[in-house]
């Protein structure tokens, strides 16, 4: 059985990750010693991820963050983002209940829960990488990981549930 994306879903994607895009770089909170910056990108992410599944999450996230990364001049993240956040996208869309009528379901939290680690670790990894020495990378960007990581699940939820009630959300999802 072919899976086919449709116009409807190829504009939907293009839409969620302009929206990861933006989000990403309307409001930034630069890191100390070039760990990148804070944001709001995970929040759409995870909003993506839970409501629309992860093939979706997977593309925007990945592509609408590493685009964040190069208009915002951090180039250098652009491909581990890619990666990265894409991956968060995936398994957080594999973990969630979209079909759940609460967002705060166990599978849902297990899932933000499980992609806060993903990016943390990932960013962990990337900059023990990049600048060579694990306990730099340690101190001085993954403690901004998890904040950010976690404050995006904490601005998901109201928005989540104030789309989760609107009549044009169930138009757009796929279940």
């Amino acid at each position: 059985m072919r899976n086919d994306l449709t116009v409807k879903d190829l504009t939907l994607i293009g839409l969620l990750t302009a929206l990861v895009t933006v989000a990403t770089m309307i409001i930034q909170i630069p890191i100390s010693a070039g760990y990148g910056y804070i944001h709001m990108g995970d929040s759409m992410i995870f909003l993506t991820a839970i409501l629309f599944g992860r093939r979706k999450a997977a593309f925007a996230g990945g592509i609408g963050s590493a685009i964040a990364d190069l208009l915002s001049g951090y180039g250098q993240y652009a491909i581990p983002t890619l990666i990265i956040k894409g991956f968060m996208g995936y398994i957080v869309g594999t973990i969630a209940d979209q079909e759940s009528q609460g967002l705060f379901a166990f599978r849902n939290l297990l899932a933000l829960a499980v992609g806060i680690v993903i990016m943390a670790g990932g960013y962990l990894i990337t900059n023990t990488l990049m600048y060579g020495e694990f306990m730099a990378a340690l101190v001085g960007g993954f403690p901004s990981d998890l904040l950010q990581g976690f404050g995006g699940a904490a601005l998901f939820m109201p928005i989540g549930l104030a789309l989760k009630k609107t009549i044009i959300l169930k138009g757009i999802q796929n279940h």
